[in-house]
Order: structure tokens, then sequence, then C-alpha cells
């Protein structure tokens, strides 16, 4: 019998976000959707009775609507939320390699589409990776993003025989760094722009249901908000939580960005901000959603400015925030221990 011997083991760190279709025509859109509607973490349905509907109403009236809101914000280098998680990556291999972590191998997936989870652990196993970090981007947990990452992971190496020792980042919704990191980029936004009458914090919503059955994410979004106000020089009373991208008949969370953005103008106020401390990344839901769409419905309805404030991506604030969390999720791991280089005599 082959012993197993585990000779140069590296430790690896692997950035997993939600994902985009290939390309943005309705083929790839479809089969995108497709993947991702079929999660049972984020549809709860009994596959019997949704699969019909998803394939059979859903996929195509929505396949086509979706693909042509992906062509509005696609750029040569492809879907922005892929590209700029993948300079996520190469910053952070620098940065590791800067504070003496040149061993460490740091690789991207994405839940839904490419590149998938299976294939990036493929490479973090054939690096010999026996320890491995895995982060969910997404700074407050929920089920539906944060768990199903979880459950790929783990589908991905049901058939592996030497797992690597894993950990998760559960979240980091309430972590100093993350906060010190929003609360800059809004000052930064007020010291070029002038102050809005509101800010609003847009949170991705999720069904009522799943929150009174016990996922924590509408507390954690609460939480990052009353925390960062208190971080910024700007009234409390004048952010707001909103929550977007409601789908389906059931209630979400509330309130719905839509229609408080649609209401504004009729109370006077006429010239926010919008923020999404959620998203890690500028994706469909920031770059259209709140940055098109609803800026067009606000000054449909009688509004004056709208200014979206970008996710923090590439910030040198958010690698560094990646960076701790790194360090303070692998504290103990031989392989994460950084090189000191010795001087010759």
């Amino acid at each position: 019998m082959q012993k197993f011997v585990d000779t140069a083991a590296r430790g690896g760190v692997l950035l997993v976000n939600l994902g985009s279709p290939k390309s943005s025509n309705t083929i790839a859109v479809w089969q995108y959707l497709a993947q991702f509607l079929s999660d049972k973490r984020i549809i709860d349905i009994p596959r019997w009775r949704w699969l019909p509907i998803l394939y059979g109403a859903i996929l195509p009236l929505r396949a086509k609507r979706v693909a042509k809101r992906y062509r509005l914000i696609w750029t040569e280098n492809g879907a922005p939320l892929v590209d700029i998680t993948q300079q996520q990556t190469q910053a952070l291999k620098i940065l590791l390699a800067k504070t003496g972590h040149q061993n460490i191998v740091v690789d991207y997936a994405m839940r839904y589409g490419v590149p998938s989870i299976s294939s990036a652990l493929q490479r973090l196993q054939a690096q010999n990776v026996r320890q491995l970090l895995v982060i969910p981007m997404y700074p407050q947990y929920a089920e539906a993003t944060t768990a199903s990452v979880f459950d790929a992971v783990a589908a991905a190496l049901e058939k592996t025989r030497a797992l690597p020792e894993i950990r998760f980042v559960h979240h980091w919704h309430d972590h100093k760094n993350y906060l010190d990191a929003l609360a800059a980029a809004f000052q930064h936004y007020l010291s070029k722009n002038g102050a809005p009458q509101l800010l609003l914090l847009s949170f991705h919503g999720v069904p009522k249901s799943v929150i009174t059955e016990g996922d924590p994410y509408y507390d954690f979004c609460l939480e990052t908000a009353d925390l960062f106000a208190k971080r910024v020089h700007f009234p409390k009373e004048h952010i707001k939580v909103i929550f977007q991208s409601r789908f389906g008949r059931k209630p979400w969370l509330e309130p719905y960005a839509d229609e408080i953005i649609a209401d504004l103008p009729k109370r006077g106020i006429t010239k926010i901000a919008v923020m999404c401390p959620g998203f890690s990344a500028d994706c469909l839901e920031t770059l259209d959603e709140i940055a098109l769409r609803y800026r067009a419905l606000f000054l449909q309805s009688g509004g004056k400015q709208y200014d979206y404030i970008p996710a923090l991506n590439t910030h040198s604030s958010h690698i560094a925030l990646l960076h701790q969390l790194i360090q303070e999720h692998t504290a103990g791991w031989s392989t994460f221990a950084p090189q000191i280089k010795k001087e010759m005599p």
C-alpha cells in the first residue's frame, strides 16, 4: 500500500463569488440561469414541482431579457464580476508575496458558471495544497450564498481520497477593516461630490421565510449598516437600508429598493447616493440594477442627482482586508507561516 507522504505541502486560498455567464448571448445566459436557479439553496421548492416551471416558463422568458442586461455591462474582458475577482486574486497574490507568504497558492472560482469550484480545487490539488482556506466573497453570511459555496466545495471533493484540511470564512460583516474600507469609500465620495440628502445602503434581498427559519443574514445587514453609520461623518438619520433584486411572489426583505427610490422625490429628496456593502465586486446587480435601472427610475420620478458608489472591488483597503482575513483564519497552520529569507553571511 502506498503511504501518503506530505512533502512540500502548500497552503491555499480560494476566493469564491457568485458567477456570470460565459458570454452575454441568450444561450449562455440560459445555461447560467439554469444552473443558478436549480440550486436548492436558492429555490427551496421540491424539484418535481420547480424544474418544469423553471424550464417551461422561467428560462424561456427570463434568459433573453437578462442577456440584454448583461450586454449593457459587458466589457472587452467579459463579465465584470469574473474580471474583478480575477484581479482581486492577482492583487492578493502580490500582497501575500510581499509579506513573506509567497508559498501560498491563491485561486478563484464561481459558484455558478466558470471557472467552477471543481476546476479550481483540481488546480489547487495539483499544486499540493494541503491546507485550504475558502473565502466566500460575501461579507454577510446567507444560506443562499455562503452555505451554497460550502455545499459546492463538499460536493466537488466527494470522491477525493486525501482531503486537505479546510477552513471556511463564515462572514466579516462586522470586521473593523471591512467597515473602515466602506467608510473611507464614502468619505472619498463626499470629498468629491458633496453630501447627498440621503445615503441608501442597498443589500440583496432574500425571502422573509428564510429569515424566520433562522438565517442571520438580515441581522448581519443591519449590523453592518449600524457600524458603518458610526464611522462616517454623516447624519445617521440620513442613512437608510433597502433591499434589492427580489424574485418571485413570496414576500422578501423590506423596504424594497425600487419602491423607496421611486417615492423619494415625492418627499422632496432629489439628491441621493447608493452603496451596496454586501457586494465585494461590481456585477449585474450593481452595475445594471442599481447604477442604471434605479437611476433611471429615480430621475423619471422627479429626482435630480443619483450617484452609485462602486463596490470595494480591487481597492487596496479591500485587498488588505482579505489579507487580514487569511491571517486570522489560518492561525496554527504551518503552510501559512511567513517564509523569512536568510541573509548571506
